[in-house]
């Protein structure tokens, strides 16, 4: 991922598991990347990788999403948001350090206002379905006086 696009994901150095923005439209972003085979990356545990990790993945993908919206309306970066709600998540493997080609997270947003957001995601491997499931955020002081 370019220094730029790093902005985009709260997160930082290897907490920044997407690696490039392959195309983005005002409700839809497809990523992809490989840090899933990296031996140091952070949500490993022991030498491998859950697949449920691809949840985070996908939370990724909406928070590239909201920051490139962001900057084209002229902003710095997305509202600051916290995941609330992981929904009909699908894990189609167990485990994702083992999968050879590179992923593609695509996430699509399905409301949004100014309050939250909440993203569909898929993640897939060579047209291999590895996991979906529905992302819900909610914008730091959202429904505050």
């Amino acid at each position: 991922m370019t220094a730029a696009a790093r902005e985009l994901i709260p997160h930082a150095l290897r907490m920044c598991l997407l690696d490039t923005v392959e195309s983005w439209d005002d409700t839809q972003v497809r990523c992809t990347t490989a840090s899933h085979r990296d031996p140091l990356n952070p949500l490993r545990s022991g030498a491998q990788l859950a697949a449920l990790h691809l949840c985070e993945y996908g939370a990724q993908a909406t928070a590239v999403h909201g920051g490139l919206l962001a900057r084209r309306e002229g902003g710095a970066s997305a509202a600051a948001g916290m995941l609330v709600a992981l929904r009909e998540v699908e894990l189609a493997v167990d485990r994702v350090d083992d999968i050879e080609g590179v992923l593609t997270v695509t996430a699509s947003m399905k409301v949004a206002s100014a309050g939250g957001c909440l993203y569909d995601f898929e993640i897939s491997a060579g047209g291999r379905a590895l996991a979906r499931g529905r992302v819900s955020v909610i914008f730091a002081g959202a429904g505050q006086a």
